[in-house]
């Protein structure tokens, strides 16, 4: 039986400390497959160049000359890696566990692009990892009752906070970024990663581009990866950056009214937070308020000091 080619696509900015880790995992987490490592380095000031070329040597690394975002870094990466059966998007931050990448494989099918797996973070507890879709209704809820709380009841929290979500295969409306298999036919069918996006809200923007094209994204609990996650809960500038593209990506979608709407409500639950000590919020509100904000390119200026 032909194993699945697939290329195993990490974008890095200032990520040396992870690399070694990440290389120890894949071939026991690549099994099965005919594999391909490639790196996209986003202008990494550190050694993490130094790194590669160390634990791995015969990876393909692409240097993009400067810092693209992860969705420029991630389409570098993937031409790079030419034809493949399937790409598997990975932060530098993630180890796969013992057959995950065969294991997504297989559950990609003729209405299935995307393929994600169950992940646990650096202690071993589960993630939520799952979405809903964006809406009103959900964004609403957030702001007065909490993700957490929301996201245990059906329909209503955009984040799937109901551990028995986890235990089954489904479909979803998206899904975290950090580990996605995507197929070829949904690479080709879909596009590249929107790169207006500089970091956060992408892979929102390209799951649900592939269901408008009829291409499902599938949560696999059966494959595990581990994710260290990054910062964006404790920096000012990415978490206002994610609440800002969260914004984005609804107004992309919807009329102006419901745009306002959803503003609205992302307004009002930064600002309670705000309200409680939290520098995040603030500066999310803050740029929220600030129309100037909403135009500037999300570069690298914003993100100097910080990584995901």
């Amino acid at each position: 039986m032909t194993k699945p080619r697939i290329a195993i696509c990490v974008v890095t900015f200032n990520s040396a400390a992870l690399i070694e880790d990440l290389v120890l995992s894949i071939p026991s987490g690549a099994e099965g497959t005919d594999w391909t490592l490639v790196f996209a380095d986003n202008a990494s000031a550190d050694e993490t160049l130094a790194e590669i070329a160390l634990h791995a040597p015969n990876a393909v690394v692409v240097q993009t000359g400067a810092n693209l975002g992860y969705s420029g870094g991630l389409n570098a990466a993937v031409r790079a890696a030419g034809v493949q059966d399937a790409y598997l998007i990975l932060n530098a931050d993630v180890r796969l566990m013992q057959g995950c990448l065969v294991t997504l494989f297989a559950g990609l099918g003729d209405d299935v692009g995307i393929t994600v797996p169950r992940l646990v973070d650096g202690q071993g507890a589960p993630i939520w990892s799952i979405r809903r879709e964006p809406s009103i209704t959900r964004a609403w809820a957030d702001a007065l009752v909490g993700a957490e709380r929301a996201g245990r009841i059906a329909g209503l929290g955009e984040v799937v906070t109901d551990a028995s979500a986890y235990d089954t295969a489904r479909v979803v409306d998206w899904a975290e970024g950090s580990t996605q298999l995507i197929s070829a036919e949904c690479w080709h069918r879909c596009g590249e990663w929107d790169e207006s996006y500089f970091l956060y809200s992408e892979e929102t923007e390209y799951d649900l581009r592939a269901r408008d094209r009829g291409l499902l994204t599938r949560f696999i609990p059966a494959a595990t990866a581990q994710h260290l996650k990054g910062e964006s809960a404790a920096s000012p500038q990415l978490w206002s950056l994610l609440v800002l593209n969260r914004a984005r990506l609804y107004a992309r979608r919807h009329g102006p009214l419901a745009s306002l709407l959803f503003w609205l409500a992302l307004v009002v639950r930064e600002s309670s937070r705000a309200l409680l000590g939290k520098a995040t919020s603030a500066a999310a509100v803050r740029d929220l308020l600030r129309p100037r904000r909403w135009r500037e390119p999300r570069g690298p200026k914003w993100l100097e000091g910080v990584r995901r």
